[in-house]
């Protein structure tokens, strides 16, 4: 697959305030990738520098492999969709749409064929004589993504375009996206801070800490072998339990010794060990591989999440189903499958 867009040590300075370290990125052409990160990471400040709304200190962008650095944004070929919608409240949704294409002067029927197909891809057709504040949340975010997808652009940029919708409209509208992004076959970069989102929508995830990249991967990378204590407890829910190799290559936790699929590190140097909830079972007091008193239980609908206090005082959540006759105080052992545990590097500190 074509590179259709890199950033080449690229950075970002505001006096010595340091808002993105220089870095490099390479997105393939049609490909989903979401930069996901806590506020003040360097998501947005990547994603305004490649639109060209922020100019960068250092580095350069590519796009189809020519230097797009000083290129003016309208030149860049690029769409943009932001959480505000920014649509005109005394424009229909059909003009709306229409209006960049007015504004660059393309003629009548060219405008009208562009406007009704973007509106068709949205399936927003039927409303198209009405006015914003006529629209749902979710309706008015179709319209924001029509009038960006009328100009077919090849990169499409989305700056937390569903932060504004309640959870069950944004999970729908999570789908609603990656089917257009199926159907126009563009390049999409959404910046997104949501990690059930980005783990929903992405080819592949950019995660950003400290105004640099922290890992690069697919979700399926990210979630089941996070390269950082950081990356752990971002994506997804984590129990971390800090131990120390044996001579043997097992890792001391919890006064008890652990079994490792495998590991990385040698005898005395420690380690730390990464169960989700959802790879961990509670067993009958004295079984498993650790022991430890239920403190609380969640109810999470189809399941529950049971939060066991071990002898060290540290919590470990384990989720299990909902017809488990579990109760605060009960005396439990937990257990898992060694090859669904990951062991983080061997830098990685408490």
């Amino acid at each position: 697959m074509a590179i259709k867009l890199a950033t080449v040590g690229l950075g970002k300075t505001y006096g010595d305030a340091v808002a993105l370290q220089p870095t490099d990125l390479t997105v393939q052409d049609g490909e989903f990738l979401t930069l996901l990160g806590p506020s003040g990471s360097g998501k947005t400040t990547l994603l305004q520098m490649i639109s060209g709304l922020v100019q960068p200190s250092m580095g350069t962008l590519l796009i189809d492999g020519q230097d797009a650095t000083r290129t003016p944004p309208g030149e860049r070929g690029i769409g943009l969709v932001f959480q505000s919608y920014a649509l005109f409240p005394h424009l229909s949704v059909w003009d709306n749409v229409a209006y960049g294409l007015r504004m660059r002067k393309r003629s009548k029927v060219d405008t009208a064929k562009a406007v009704d197909d973007a509106l068709d891809m949205v399936r927003m057709r039927d409303f198209a004589r009405r006015y914003p504040q006529e629209l749902s949340g979710g309706q008015q975010q179709r319209i924001a993504l029509a009038r960006c997808f009328v100009y077919r652009p090849s990169v499409i940029l989305l700056d937390e375009p569903l932060g504004a919708l309640d959870k069950n409209l944004r999970e729908h509208m999570q789908l609603e996206i990656r089917h257009l992004h199926r159907e126009l076959g563009a390049t999409f970069i959404y910046v997104t801070h949501d990690q059930e989102e980005a783990l929903t929508l992405s080819d592949r995830i950019c995660l950003m800490n400290q105004a640099r990249i922290e890992q690069l991967g697919t979700p399926e990378d990210l979630y089941d072998r996070p390269v950082s204590r950081f990356a752990a407890g971002f994506i997804g829910h984590s129990n971390l339990l800090e131990g120390r190799f044996t001579a043997d290559r097992r890792l001391q936790v919890e006064n008890t010794t652990l079994e490792l699929a495998a590991h990385q590190g040698g005898d005395g140097r420690e380690g730390v060990l990464l169960v989700r909830p959802e790879a961990a079972r509670l067993t009958a007091p004295g079984e498993g591989l650790l022991q430890g008193l239920v403190d609380a239980c969640v109810f999470l609908g189809s399941d529950l999440r049971a939060q066991v206090r071990l002898p060290s005082g540290k919590a470990f959540n384990v989720r299990c189903p909902r017809q488990l006759a579990v109760r605060p105080g009960d005396a439990v052992g937990i257990a898992w499958d060694p090859r669904r545990a990951a062991l983080l590097p061997a830098e990685v500190r408490p």
